[in-house]
Formats: structure tokens, sequence, C-alpha cells
């Protein structure tokens, strides 16, 4: 009888060793996170179903060396205590990777990142996230929210602005860039007045009216697409001579939609090109894939491709640990990262380099104006000067 005990525990301990356990195994594990109920989820959804189908794009492809991606995530309606509760529950189950969403949410969650070594991408480009002393694990793969501001604002400056209002979501997301734009104002004899606009607002001539008393000539707005095009509409409907601005989450194709006439002439400051941008990966991969599954692309617009590439920049990372034979762990995805120079998007942003002590790694935009309902690009990419 124990004969026969022993040599059932040596057979289940072999099925295991060749093949019992080696799915799981086998298995790489990514976390996130989505807007898809909140405030944001206007822009969130897209840009998750753009992660979400990169991951299937992979799958599909035969994986990373035949090892399939793994990606838990849950919509957690933009409230930072059910992020932080994600992810746990997520870190729990031997994630190597996260994909978060806003800017409150990353930004309570860096150090928990960082103590549990996980390389967090998230839809945040605040400039807090890529000092590597405070966020070693976060990585920025948009122009920081500052930068595209300042951009915005040198804009505003080259044709004579000397008062620009930021009119903002109000949340850390929206007074992201306050600070830093504030400085480089001074610093360069502009006036910087920021402006909240509440959630639900749905007339915005209280504001605007402020806007018109400081004299205003630019109206810079870090907010999300809905508001946004409320805002557009108001100013055309006051006539006001103001010239209106987007940096990235209201630079999008909702924006016009929802606009309609109102959005011609704005200009949009987006680190990401659209998706009738011809750019390489966009028609080579993205757009391919699409029509695959019967998606419309230009449909789902510039923030799905946010995601695609979010996703494949990560997974590119994990590529490099699995080609190097290595164990595919938080820290060797990180390593494998601050390696990446000009890391190339396929010209849907510019090419991305970071390095152990700078994790933003993309410095540039270009700018593009509404014409006839559709983006057009206005500039090549620009950085922020000092």
């Amino acid at each position: 009888m124990k004969k026969v005990l022993l040599l059932a525990v040596v057979l289940l301990l072999a099925l295991a060793a060749c093949g019992g356990g080696d799915e799981e195994a086998d298995t790489i594990k990514l976390g996130g996170i989505h807007d898809l109920t909140g405030p944001t989820s206007d822009v969130s959804t897209p840009y998750a179903d753009g992660i979400r189908d990169y991951v299937k794009f992979v799958n599909e492809n035969g994986g990373i060396d035949g090892r399939e991606l793994e990606f838990m995530s849950q919509d957690y309606a933009y409230a930072v205590d059910q992020a932080e509760q994600l992810y746990s529950q997520y870190t729990s189950k031997d994630i190597v990777g996260f994909q978060g969403w806003g800017t409150g949410d990353t930004e309570a969650l860096r150090g928990r990142v960082a103590e549990d070594k996980i390389p967090f991408m998230s839809a945040s480009y605040s400039a807090a996230l890529a000092d590597t002393g405070e966020a070693p694990y976060n990585f920025l793969v948009g122009t920081t929210y500052s930068d595209q501001f300042i951009v915005a604002m040198q804009h505003a400056k080259e044709n004579g602005a000397s008062t620009v209002v930021l009119m903002h979501h109000d949340s850390p997301f929206g007074t992201s860039p306050l600070e830093d734009g504030q400085a480089w104002a001074a610093a360069n004899g502009m006036e910087v007045i920021a402006i909240p606009m509440p959630g639900g607002t749905s007339d915005f001539t209280a504001q605007l009216t402020q806007v018109a008393d400081a004299g205003a000539e630019y109206i810079i707005v870090q907010n999300v697409s809905s508001p946004a095009s409320t805002l557009a509409k108001d100013i055309d409907r006051l006539g006001m001579d103001v010239q209106l601005v987007c940096l990235n989450w209201c630079s999008d194709e909702l924006f016009v939609e929802l606009s309609g006439d109102a959005a011609e002439g704005v200009i949009s400051a987006s680190p990401f090109a659209f998706t009738n941008s011809g750019a390489a990966l966009i028609e080579d991969e993205i757009r391919p894939y699409a029509e695959s599954v019967d998606k419309d692309l230009d449909a789902m617009g510039v923030h799905y491709v946010q995601g695609w590439v979010t996703m494949r920049l990560m997974v590119d990372a994990v590529r490099d640990v699995v080609a190097n034979g290595d164990e595919v762990t938080g820290e060797a995805i990180r390593a494998a990262l601050e390696g990446f120079s000009d890391y190339s998007t396929g010209d849907v942003t510019t090419p991305l380099t970071f390095t152990s002590s700078d994790h933003a790694g993309n410095k540039a935009l270009r700018l593009y104006q509404v014409k006839d309902g559709q983006y057009e690009q206005l500039t090549d990419y620009i950085e922020a000067g000092n």
C-alpha cells in the first residue's frame, strides 16, 4: 500500500513538472483599471478598448514566444479608493505590470507601485509621475501635461497673446499643469488665470465672463471632450474673439463631433497622431486589426490609438525580457524600458526614450487645427522651451 501511494505521489509530481501547472506558469499576467462609467468615461472607454485589443492582437499572433498575456481589468468609475482596492486585488495575483488611468489614482498609487516593483503606465501625464525618485516604476508615454500647457502658451505668445486662461477639470488631473505653466508664464512675461470647470456644468457663461473681464486672448483646456465641447459652443454662441486650445484629453474626434461648427479653428496640442494622419503604425497594424474584428477605427479615434500604443510599449519590454532568457518580473521589465532609446511608435508619437533617471519618454507634440471637421497638422514636433 505504501508503495502504491509513493508511486501516485511521484506520478503527480511528474505530471505537474511536465504540464500540469505549465499553463498557469507560462501566462504573463498584467492588471489594469478603466473609467467606463465615471466622469472621464467618454475618453477612457476607447482608450481601454485599445489596451484590451492589443492584448488580443498579441495572443492571436502567438503571444510572446508562445506565452499568452492575461490582462485582468475592471471599471473603477474614477474613484481613487476603488483604484487602490483593484490594484491590491491584482497584485495578489502575481501581475508583473499595470495599466492605470487617472491622475489622482496614479499619484496615490505610486508609492505602493514602487514598493511592489510593478511597472505602471497610465493615461495620466502628470509631470510628478516622471520623478524617478518619487515614482521609480511609473513610465509616461504622452508628453507631460506641463509641457503640453507650455507648448500651447508658446504658440499663444508667438501669436501676440499676453494673457491665457487655463480652464480645467476640477481635480488633480485638471490642475496638474498649472504650477509649471504659471512659472513659465512669469518667466516669459505672460499671465495665467486658472478657472475650474465644475462637473456637470451645462453652461459656461459665468466662467467665460471671467475670461472676457481678464482680457485673455487664449483659453487652454485641460479637460475631457464633453465639457470642452460645451465650452466651445458657448464661446461660439457668445461671439467671443478668443482662441481655444485643447490639450490631450479633449484633442479628439469626439470633441469635433459634439462641438459641430463651433469646433472650426480650435487648436489641438496632441502628443498622439490622429487616425487620419497616415502614421505607419496606424495603417500597418492598428487599422488592419480593427477591420479584422469589424471595428471602425476612425469612430474609435485617437484615444483607442493611445491605449494600443501604451500597452504595446509595455508588452515590447516584456518581449525583451523573454528574448534575453530572463524571468519576467517587474524589475526586469523596468530595466528593459530604461534601455529603450528612440523607441519607435510608428510616428504615432515622437520616438520615446527612457533612462534610469528620466521616465518621461515623450518630450514633444504637434499642434493641429480643426478645418472642415477634420484635424489638420499645423506644426511639426515642438518641445517645451524654458
